[in-house]
């Protein structure tokens, strides 16, 4: 059963990338090599009120790629096989572009 999650306020839904295994000359890459910990944007929420209540959007969209912090986020379970995670959008650390 799959549910659709909108985050509330400033909070970004994201869906980690997983790293390949192998190099692009087929060479097996270990555990505990370096990657990029990115995440793609399935949801955002409408944004926070600043102190006179206008409201600050969100700058991401659905379907950016992002880059995580090491630690953080709350896991998210909506689906069987799906684990997502929650970020404040502050805590993002840029968006990853071609």
């Amino acid at each position: 059963m799959a549910k659709r999650l909108i985050p509330s306020l400033n909070r970004v839904l994201v869906e980690k990338l997983l790293q390949p295994k192998k190099s692009a000359g087929g060479i097996l890459l270990p555990e505990t090599s370096k990657q990029l910990n990115s995440a793609k944007v399935v949801a955002v929420g409408p944004g926070e009120r600043d102190k006179d209540g206008k409201l600050i959007p969100v700058a991401l969209k659905e379907g950016d790629t992002v880059l995580l912090p090491e630690y953080g986020g709350l896991e998210v379970k909506l689906a069987a096989d799906k684990e997502y995670l929650l970020f404040r959008e502050h805590d993002i650390l840029g968006t990853l572009t071609d």
